[in-house]
C-alpha cells in the first residue's frame, strides 16, 4: 500500500522514513525521477561512483561479475591459502 507524501511550494517531496530505511537513502543521495507510459512518477535511488571506479559497472564487467558468481555456486572455483599459491597455480595452467 502506498503511502502519502505532501508536495511543497518549492516542489520538494519528503519521503516516508520506512522508504528511506528501506532503501539505504541518505541525506544528500541523489534519485532520478522519470515518469513512466502510464505517467506514473518513478524515483530511483542513485549512488554517484568516482571515475577510477566506474569501469566496474560497465555491462561488460557485469557480465564477468555474474558469470563469475554463477562459477562460484557451481563449484568451479578454487581457494587458495595465500597469493603465491594462487600465482603458482596460474602459471602451471597457463
Amino acid at each position: 500500500m502506498g503511502m502519502l507524501a505532501k508536495l511543497t511550494s518549492g516542489g520538494q517531496v519528503t519521503l516516508p522514513k520506512e522508504i528511506r530505511v528501506k532503501t539505504n537513502m541518505k541525506p544528500g543521495d541523489f534519485v532520478e525521477v522519470d515518469l513512466d507510459r502510464r505517467g506514473h512518477i518513478v524515483l530511483r535511488p542513485k549512488k554517484l561512483v568516482d571515475a577510477n571506479q566506474a569501469y566496474f559497472w560497465t555491462e561488460e564487467w557485469q557480465k564477468g561479475e555474474h558469470k563469475a558468481d554463477e562459477d562460484i555456486k557451481a563449484g568451479r572455483g578454487k581457494r587458495f591459502k595465500s597469493a603465491s599459491a594462487a600465482v603458482k597455480y596460474l602459471r602451471v595452467k597457463a
